[in-house]
Order: structure tokens, then sequence, then C-alpha cells
């Protein structure tokens, strides 16, 4: 169904498509299908699924849809959530979830959760892990509250283990952030309240340009670490950065902040010299905890 509405004062995103299951997806009047973060989401009325990343305007109470192809989805597990539009898809494990319209997704383990229009990625074990971003590989990080029993406090928050694939091209010296799988679009969604070390490994090989020397190239390691805050200012730590190999020069590579759209997001951001074609890839692991608690 539509939902039109007016940018609200402050909001740079505003309604714009609401999905038979209650999701809310947003516009910024150039790009459709956001998901939009909890602030945009509370400001115009609706409730933020924290567990999941989605706005939503209601919630459907039938739990399991049957609108997807049975024969290509492979379960070996009970009480397993799988909603409509699913193919191609395999759960060993009990208590899963997932959220539809995903292709191609493995699942290792209990009580983890595929995020909605995600495809190829994989939860290898552990417990209650997330899918939230494409082609994704994540381990969970097991039980949302952790007690200390002697002081009588307790704390919940998720965490994972998860590794991506970015890549991209760039001609100029343009500054470019990478997007996963070279899509062209999807940058690492993030969360607020949530503290990720981030271990990258990237790969620039010239392949030519008039300033270019093909067969050149860099390899570079860079550690450190991110903090979104509860209103999502993000402050980046680079903790470790190493030259590891290179024929000619290294480039510029840095972790940045690529929210597009209010959707906040972190990615590889790279640059080289203008007139030099350059491809780009990097891996990159992220340990990852968001916190329920408010963090500033």
């Amino acid at each position: 169904m539509t939902k039109k509405t007016k940018f609200l004062n402050g909001q740079t995103i505003r309604p714009d498509q609401i999905t038979t299951n209650g999701i809310v997806s947003f516009t910024d009047g150039t790009n459709n299908g956001l998901l939009g973060n909890q602030e945009s989401c509370e400001a115009y009325g609706y409730t933020y699924d924290k567990s999941t990343g989605y706005c939503r305007a209601f919630i459907n109470q039938n739990k399991v849809f049957t609108d997807f192809s049975r024969a290509t989805v492979s379960e070996n597990g009970v009480q397993n959530t799988i909603r409509q539009n699913v193919q191609n898809s395999n759960i060993t494990g009990n208590k899963n979830t997932i959220s539809g319209y995903n292709n191609n997704i493995n699942i290792l383990g209990n009580e983890h959760e595929v995020g909605r229009n995600f495809d190829n990625a994989s939860i290898l074990g552990g417990t209650r892990g997330t899918i939230t971003r494409e082609s994704e590989i994540a381990i969970g990080g097991g039980k949302r509250s952790i007690s200390d029993s002697t002081n009588a406090v307790t704390f919940s928050s998720k965490r994972k283990t998860s590794t991506l694939e970015l890549s991209c091209v760039t001609i100029d010296n343009t500054a470019t952030n990478m997007t996963i799988q070279g899509d062209g679009s999807s940058f690492i969604n993030v969360e607020n309240n949530s503290i990720i070390g981030y271990d990258i490994y990237i790969t620039r090989l010239e392949l030519g340009g008039s300033s270019g020397t093909a067969g050149n190239y860099s390899y570079r390691n860079i550690r450190g670490a991110v903090k979104i805050n509860q209103v999502g200012v993000m402050s980046f730590v680079v903790g470790f950065s190493r030259n590891i190999a290179k024929v000619g020069v290294n480039g510029t590579c840095i972790m940045a902040d690529s929210t597009t759209g209010g959707v906040p997001s972190i990615s590889v951001n790279v640059q080289d010299r203008n007139n030099v074609q350059n491809l780009w890839s990097a891996s990159v692991t992220l340990h990852e905890v968001i916190s329920e608690t408010l963090i500033v």
C-alpha cells in the first residue's frame, strides 16, 4: 500500500510505502525503498523494531507465511519461521527466522534472523546472529541479556562477527565509497548505540589510464573501531595501518561515514591520482556490539 507524507521539519526522508506486512519504506525524494532509522521512524508516528531494524506501521499477526517456494527451501529443525518469497535456502537449527524476499540463504544454529530483502548470505554458527547486509557472512554472538548476579546488573545487547567483500573502480582522483559486492549502492548498514571493530585488507590494482601503469598495485591492512552513538554520530579511531606490499604508489584508504538518505552506514573510502584507472577490492571483518543501553 502507498503512504504519501510531507517531509517533517528536520527530516531528510519521509514515508513512501507500507507493505502488507506493515513495514514502512522511505524516500528522500530521489531514492526510494530506504529503511529509515529509529529517529525518522518515530518522528512520523511509527514503531521502530530494534530486533530487525525495520520501521513498522503495524505487526502482522500471522507468524508464518506460506507464499514461498517450499521446493527450494531445506529445513532441518523446528519452530523456524520462513516468510514469503524465500527461495534456494537451507536452515539447520531451531527458532530461526528468514524475513522474506530472500534468495540463497544458509543458516546453521538457533534463533538467528535474516533481514528482509538480503540475498546470498550465511550465518555459520552460534546463536542469535543477524543478517543485516547483502552477502554477509556472520557468526552469532549468543544470548542477548548478560547478568552479573553479584551486583544484580543486566545488560542487553546484540553481538556478532561478520565478513563482507567490497569493491569499486576509480578513474580519477575522486574519493569513492566502495560498495558491497561492487553493486554500486549497498554500504555497510550500522545501528545506533553500537561499537564496531573493523579489520580491512585492501587491494588496489592499476589497469591503465594516461597516468597509470597497468600491473602496479598496493596491498594494505587497516584496523580500528567506530562508535555510533544514540543519535547516529560516528567517531572513528584508527589503531593500526600498514602497507603490506606495493609496486608504485599506495593510494589512500580510510573507513568512513557513508550515511545515505538517513540510513546510517560505513564504507571503505578510497582515492588515487587523476587519470589512473584502478580496481579496488576489500575484505572487511567486523566485530559488532549493539547495546540496548544508550551511549553518548
